[in-house]
């Protein structure tokens, strides 16, 4: 089974960016979305952005303006590029399969904004 690795998180000021990854083990584009998810404390882990196959994205409103997605298909590796990031936006980051859940979760990684 396809495992899922992300990184690229860490602590910035308020309308700092981040760029992180997500490292797949296998083909994780055979999936017709794959996308970024995030957990805050205390909350329930949310959507934040999708990308198909065909190269169509979606974002959260949240997130909307301020998220890329991206791919890499000959690294089988999802990338979310966040700018302008906000304190709302502390949280752990994960990447999965969109909408359904279809793979392991990963470690995720922690993405700290201070303002």
């Amino acid at each position: 089974q396809v495992q899922l690795v992300e990184s690229g998180g860490g602590m910035v000021q308020a309308g700092g960016s981040l760029r992180l990854s997500c490292a797949a083990s296998g083909n994780i584009f055979e999936f017709p979305s794959v996308g970024w998810y995030r957990q805050a404390p205390g909350k329930q882990r949310e959507w934040v952005a999708a990308l198909t196959s065909r190269g169509i994205t979606n974002y959260a409103d949240s997130v909307k303006g301020r998220f890329a997605i991206s791919r890499d298909n000959t690294k089988n590796t999802v990338y979310l590029q966040m700018n302008i990031l906000k304190p709302d936006d502390t949280a752990s980051y994960y990447c999965n399969t969109v909408p359904a859940i279809r793979l392991p979760w990963g470690q995720g990684t922690q993405v700290t904004v201070s303002s």
